[in-house]
């Protein structure tokens, strides 16, 4: 049983609430306690690999990886340039994404599919022209397979290597099972359910990828100018230079990113993910069904 040791458990109850409001924003106490604590069938079991993968630290890093990746389709990247708001409000769009990945992961059914019909209102209404005159739709099953592709491969490959318990080949499979039934619910269309149809759908994309001026101005603002505190930055840091890590090479090279990886660089990174971790863990007593639900 864990000690609860006054100083260091306030300590991680102050660290870990300053996490997860700007993970989840103002209203994720009362989304947390509805997502886990409302009755009814889920989309997932609880023993499914998908509630394994998103419940675990290993999505910070996972998840920055994942929009360095989705930013070399021009399509996809132009749409966010001009739609997404990420510059002037990226804890927002950060809180909407992870919102919408908690509830379909953990959420209800019926919540589930009411979150993918919002997000699926809004994909119909993006669209536009690139600065090239290639016209873009968010709603695109093409586009869209293209975002789904590249998060699930950023989650997946982060969670193996940094995530608390890497999941056996079965598992990553199961993984992307899962996830393809969210895809599938999306618009995309055969979304790949195995690590082979993963890597042929990615190889598939690839001659349409390339780094738009857009998407190297997003890998500088996510990368060197992020919207923290200064004492935040060399943890975050830390957190990108492993999401850099994690790209595929090719990806790294069109960004113009280095290739970082050596031992260092992944010791870090398996440091703050214990750290985020620890203090986003449930108190070791007290208030357990509050705990459980934080720890989901």
């Amino acid at each position: 049983m864990e000690m609860s040791v006054p100083g260091v458990d306030g300590l991680r109850r102050q660290l870990g609430a300053r996490l997860f409001l700007r993970v989840a924003g103002p209203s994720g106490t009362s989304n947390r306690a509805r997502i886990h604590g409302t009755p009814g069938p889920r989309w997932f079991a609880p023993e499914r690999p998908i509630r394994v993968v998103h419940g675990d630290a290993s999505m910070f890093i996972g998840g920055l990886s994942a929009l360095l990746l989705q930013s070399l389709h021009p399509l996809a990247m132009a749409a966010v340039a001009a739609h997404s708001g990420y510059r002037g409000d990226p804890w927002g769009r950060l809180q909407r994404t992870s919102t919408f990945l908690a509830v379909t992961t953990y959420g209800t059914a019926e919540d589930a599919r009411r979150a993918v019909d919002r997000v699926r209102g809004v994909h119909r209404r993006v669209r536009g022209t690139t600065a090239a005159g290639e016209a873009y739709w968010a709603a695109d099953p093409p586009l869209l397979g293209w975002v789904h592709a590249a998060e699930a491969q950023s989650f997946l490959r982060a969670h193996q290597v940094f995530g608390r318990s890497p999941l056996d080949p079965a598992g990553c499979d199961g993984y992307l099972a899962d996830t393809a039934r969210v895809a599938a619910a999306l618009g995309v269309v055969d979304p790949p359910r195995d690590r082979g149809e993963l890597r042929a759908r990615l190889q598939a994309y690839r001659p349409e990828l390339r780094a738009t001026p857009q998407a190297r101005e997003a890998a500088r603002f996510l990368l060197l100018r992020p919207p923290l505190p200064p004492a935040a930055r060399p943890p975050y840091a830390l957190l990108a230079a492993n999401a850099i890590a994690l790209l595929p090479p090719w990806a790294r090279e069109l960004l113009g990113l280095p290739p970082l990886g050596g031992p260092g660089i992944r010791l870090a990174g398996h440091a703050m993910t214990r750290a985020i971790r620890w203090a986003m863990a449930p108190p070791p007593q007290g208030d357990a069904v509050r705990g459980r639900k934080a720890a989901g």
